[in-house]
């Protein structure tokens, strides 16, 4: 996984928290629920790069 890949998939998955937090605090349940989505959007792209690396080895 190249580097930039992690901080791509690392900056999705904060920008998730950070949505899902404010959907909590403001009682938004679209926001927190779009929060969740991106947090595992970045889980499965994460996920996907490591098995790529798996089998480049």
């Amino acid at each position: 996984m190249s580097a930039s890949d992690k901080i791509e998939n690392a900056a999705e998955k904060a920008k998730g928290a950070v949505k899902e937090g404010v959907g909590k605090v403001t009682g938004n349940e679209r926001l927190r629920a779009e929060g969740k989505a991106d947090k595992a959007k970045g889980d499965v792209k994460q996920a996907g790069e490591h098995v790529k690396d798996a089998f480049k080895d």
